[in-house]
């Protein structure tokens, strides 16, 4: 899996359980037709935040700038702020969920759980995305165990 390439977002939630985060990569649209857009996120069993948003029911993806690897180092475990509230080094915004939306994200999709399954170590949730906050800049990425950016691959065209 190291050698696939996907965008970096921090999943947040907060409610009854508690707020609570954590950076992963296993992130995709389920369905954008219809009046409701879907996504899936898999987090860890093991994870406070995958046990938060169980009970919380609300979750938000927020799509990392490429100049966030910082952020996604914190929420993944591997922090240079230091300090006991992980919510406290960047700015964040309420949702209409609750769950808390990162102030400069690339895109940030609200959601409520509609569908909760463990498979293997992971939780798979399913949301309803209520709210999608676009943001500016581009996607952080994660390939072959470092960050990195989009790039445009050159393409020509016979004439």
């Amino acid at each position: 899996m190291s050698r696939a390439a996907f965008c970096v977002n921090v999943v947040t939630t907060d409610g009854p359980a508690g707020r609570a985060g954590v950076t992963v990569s296993a992130m995709s649209s389920v369905s954008a037709d219809g009046s409701t857009p879907t996504v899936l996120v898999c987090i860890h069993h093991q994870s406070k935040t995958a046990a938060a948003i169980v009970d919380n029911g609300v979750f938000c993806i927020n799509i990392l700038r490429d100049d966030q690897a910082d952020i996604a180092d914190h929420f993944g475990g591997r922090s240079k702020f230091g300090g006991d509230d992980k919510f406290a080094p960047v700015s964040w915004l309420p949702t209409e969920t609750g769950a808390p939306r990162l102030a400069e994200s690339v895109v940030a999709f609200d959601c409520r759980v509609i569908s909760s399954q463990r498979v293997g170590t992971h939780h798979i949730f399913v949301g309803a995305v209520g709210a999608v906050t676009v943001g500016s800049g581009q996607a952080l990425i994660y390939a072959d165990r470092v960050y990195g950016r989009a790039h445009p691959i050159a393409t020509s065209r016979a004439q």
